[in-house]
């Protein structure tokens, strides 16, 4: 069984040190979906929402997000990333938007907490410049898609749904 790293041999919590760990190419993606009425999928694809442009708003909060992760997660390292993409899928059969992000770094640690921080903050701001409209939306499926670069290799997720693009 793995070993919980941010924890000592006394189980209190600890920064994990990454002082010898190799500087590599990492990246990681994301993804997470925000399923609302179909009244409100069409005001957000029209940009007929009051607040502004949502997607555009939200892309920007994602980005934002995935630079300030170490603001947010305790024991994230703060780390100079090389690149945001945030990414939308809107799906108008099922009133749905997917969020997808890519981040990548050049450094001794991994970007899958930026990616999911950016997601979930993504999701986070379409449901606030739309809540006046609907708040009955649902976010749901964050999750790491995949990871490459660092000592542990890649990783796919495996558990993705057929159908759904790795």
């Amino acid at each position: 069984m793995a070993q919980l790293t941010h924890f000592d041999d006394e189980g209190r919590s600890k920064m994990v040190d990454i002082t010898e760990k190799a500087v590599t190419r990492r990246e990681a993606i994301a993804s997470g979906t925000i399923t609302m009425k179909p009244e409100t999928f069409q005001m957000i694809v029209r940009r007929e929402i009051k607040k502004g442009d949502v997607l555009e708003v939200a892309k920007i909060a994602g980005i934002m997000a995935a630079k300030k992760t170490s603001d947010l997660i305790p024991m994230s390292h703060p780390i100079n990333i090389t690149t945001v993409d945030i990414r939308f899928n809107p799906n108008q059969a099922d009133s749905n938007i997917g969020i997808e992000s890519k981040v990548r770094v050049v450094s001794n640690t991994g970007v899958e907490m930026e990616a999911l921080v950016a997601v979930s903050v993504t999701a986070l701001t379409i449901y606030d410049m739309c809540k006046s409209t609907d708040r009955e939306m649902v976010i749901s499926d964050i999750k790491l898609l995949k990871k490459s670069g660092g000592k542990s290799g890649d990783y796919i997720n495996r558990k993705i749904p057929k159908g759904e693009k790795e």
